[in-house]
């Protein structure tokens, strides 16, 4: 045996599954690749029966190889194909991999080629052949690399097709898509699109090429789900976009139960299809049937919640949160639906600051630890953590946090977006949350609640232009209040007015009446403007409204009121262009002071 090397061992793998005997045959290519590269890693003790079960061959997490002898099968006809390998195709291969018997750790040798001359070489020749064997290293090595890329493919999954077509059956497709895109992210070397950009394309059919260019991917996961009665029939392709060629497709026809092996599965067969590596993120969970039913039905509530295209239904957020707890008490061992549990607690601790019991905060902390505790490796639940902590004014921390989940799952866009708006923004640092929001947009381009939160803060940067740009694509029901933004900060206070009044949320949300109190104020309309500051209770819209009459007391005040509602919202507040009079005010830092905020908070762009 010889030590490993790695450029050289991967460049022969790579001969050897590009051979007529591994080329068409999955299961041994996977096998070889799993122990070669677990080898390669120094990961000697991964490569033992119970492992390459579940990890190669797609057996439950209690596969028992003493009832199950796929692994033993499976490496006979390993040994056998590798030897018919270098009886043929591979003869002039000077490395060779083998898999001895007794055990399943590869062995690496040196051997000389077929037919090599006895006699010594001279100085010349050894330089020669020298140039010749680093040339060939070079350029298997490049083919290797050609083979698992260093720059990640880019995947978007589809929604799967209902096939009960039903809509209150639709819970169970969506959730299915949530869940592979969730396993998808975590895997090295795919950068996979949120589920907002997938979802946008429901109901809209086109062909793969159409799609694959609007979501700038080069592979799509599609199929279709139908459930009678107990049994679920889940089909599933990958799809190559450029030539519209499937690469690999499968019908799972399983108990209800078995929902999460097909999802694993799924996964699993996209990173062969791709010459991927699993990794050691992917979460493998057990429930039974009817609590994972209550758990997508509650993710269907949850991710309508965060469509953010109008005004937030606080309903929505207790039947939701609801359906998660009766998930945790039939199966207190289940992560996913602690972490989402602590997701809408942050989340309606926030949007409904006056009107969420008063140990929300608490219940959230309780429900991520737990949720962490269960499955250190899930991204949900850090990130949940972290705003924990933000609305606490725990800066370090809550950037701890949501730095760790987005080390788990970098294709989060939720994550890095509520990073970049509920820590960076609120704290006045523009830049970094500027960078969060651009590559949540990078695996979310279609999300327009992403391109509304992208407005937002160039607004608070005074990058107004560009802004503008991104309210455009914004929801449909905020649209009019971002642009109105917009021209606050441009100075275009009668245009904002206009704007405004024709706002369908102008009824419903305390701010757009504060916008539009604001910009009568400074387009001349002042009475208007102090009738509507009298008239309101909400301290967010007064703030706003004295603002636009050049109340500094008066405005110092609203926001000392809303400091109830926490560091969050006033800091969020005071990178407002309404509020650029208060810059410079002592005042200013004393309030920031007093929430916790960084001094940086208190530069208000002009």
């Amino acid at each position: 045996m010889m030590p490993a090397d790695p450029l050289a061992t991967r460049a022969e793998l790579a001969r050897v599954l590009a051979s007529p005997g591994f080329a068409h045959n999955e299961r041994l290519s996977r096998f070889l690749r799993f122990v070669v590269e677990r080898h390669l890693e120094g990961r000697d003790d991964e490569i033992k029966e119970s492992v390459i079960g579940v990890e190669v061959f797609n057996r439950r997490t209690d596969f028992d190889p003493k009832q199950d002898s796929v692994v033993r099968t499976e490496a006979a006809r390993l040994r056998s194909r590798l030897g018919e390998y270098y009886a043929e195709p591979g003869r002039s291969s000077t490395l060779r991999i083998e898999v001895p018997k007794g055990g399943y750790t590869p062995v690496f040798s040196l051997v000389k080629p077929t037919g090599e001359s006895p006699r010594r070489p001279t100085r010349r020749r050894w330089a020669a052949t020298g140039l010749i064997a680093t040339a060939l290293v070079l350029l298997a090595g490049a083919a290797w690399m050609m083979g698992v890329r260093r720059e990640p493919y880019s995947i978007a999954v589809l929604p799967l097709e209902n096939l009960n077509q039903a809509l209150d059956t639709d819970y169970l497709a969506n959730g299915l898509t949530d869940e592979i895109i969730h396993n998808l992210s975590i895997i090295e070397g795919l950068a996979v699109r949120s589920r907002t950009s997938s979802f946008a394309l429901k109901g809209h059919p086109s062909n793969a090429r159409d799609t694959g260019r609007a979501l700038g991917v080069d592979y799509l996961v599609e199929g279709s789900v139908l459930r009678r009665g107990a049994r679920i029939r889940v089909e599933a392709q990958l799809i190559r976009v450029r030539d519209d060629v499937p690469l690999w497709s499968h019908q799972f026809d399983r108990d209800a139960a078995d929902l999460f092996a097909v999802q694993d599965e799924i996964s699993t067969e996209v990173a062969n299809s791709l010459r991927l590596q699993l990794g050691r993120g992917r979460r493998r969970y057990e429930a039974s049937a009817g609590p994972y039913d209550t758990y997508l039905r509650a993710r269907q509530l949850s991710n309508q919640i965060r469509r953010y295209d109008g005004p937030l239904d606080g309903s929505l957020f207790r039947q939701a949160i609801d359906l998660y707890q009766q998930v945790v008490v039939r199966d207190p061992a289940f992560a996913p639906a602690y972490a989402a549990l602590a997701s809408d607690y942050a989340l309606r601790s926030v949007q409904f600051a006056l009107d969420h019991p008063p140990d929300e905060l608490a219940k959230v902390r309780t429900m991520a630890e737990k949720a962490i505790q269960l499955d250190p490796l899930l991204a949900e639940a850090h990130a949940a953590l972290g705003s924990t902590y933000a609305r606490r004014g725990e800066w370090a921390d809550a950037e701890q946090s949501f730095s760790r989940a987005i080390e788990i799952d970098p294709n989060g866009s939720i994550v890095r977006a509520d990073y970049g708006y509920w820590v960076l923004a609120v704290q006045g640092r523009l830049d970094d949350a500027l960078t969060e929001l651009r590559l949540a947009r990078r695996t979310d381009p279609l999300s327009p609640g992403i391109h509304r939160t992208l407005a937002t803060v160039l607004t608070y940067a005074g990058r107004y232009d560009e802004a503008a740009e991104y309210c455009d694509r914004a929801p449909a029901a905020t649209r009019v209040e971002c642009l109105a933004m917009v021209r606050a900060g441009q100075g275009r206070t009668r245009e904002m007015a206009d704007l405004l009044e024709r706002a369908p949320t102008l009824n419903r949300n305390p701010q757009t009446r504060g916008l539009l109190g604001y910009a009568f104020a400074r387009s001349g309309r002042r009475d208007e403007a102090t009738r509507m500051a009298a008239q309101t209770t909400f301290p967010n819209e007064q703030a706003l409204i004295m603002a636009g009459l050049g109340d500094k007391d008066g405005t110092f005040e609203a926001l000392g009121r809303m400091a109830a509602l926490g560091p969050q919202r006033v800091g969020l507040y005071l990178n407002y262009p309404e509020l650029k009079l208060l810059r410079g005010d002592p005042r200013l830092a004393a309030l920031d002071r007093r929430l916790g905020l960084p001094e940086r908070a208190s530069s208000i762009q002009p």
